[in-house]
């Protein structure tokens, strides 16, 4: 009777164990979709984003460079844009290093 209980014990574990392939990936998978709605995804629509200002900049335009410089846009080639930061003041930027168009106001 001992033995019985013995061989019924060991078979219901093998079951178990058949189970946990799949099951190991599930907490991989959530990770991976966790780490992409919350970081991948964003980054690459602000990316985007950029992209797309960079794109739009014509002469004109009071931008603000990823230094901080103020100015407005009075030259511009493929990847260098000249800014007017005070009257008769110019000077030459990456075009990359433009963060954003600044207020009208």
């Amino acid at each position: 009777m001992i033995n019985l209980a013995y061989a019924m014990g060991g078979g219901g574990g093998a079951a178990g164990g058949q189970s946990g392939g799949f099951g190991a990936f599930v907490p991989l998978i959530l990770m991976f979709a966790i780490f992409y709605f919350l970081l991948i995804r964003p980054q690459q629509k602000k990316a985007k984003q950029h992209r797309e200002l960079l794109s739009a900049l014509k002469k004109g335009d009071r931008v603000v460079s990823s230094g901080g410089l103020h100015g407005v846009i009075t030259g511009m080639s493929d990847d260098i844009v000249t800014m007017e930061i005070a009257p008769k003041v110019r000077v030459k930027v990456s075009r990359a290093s433009i963060s954003g168009v600044a207020s009208k106001g």
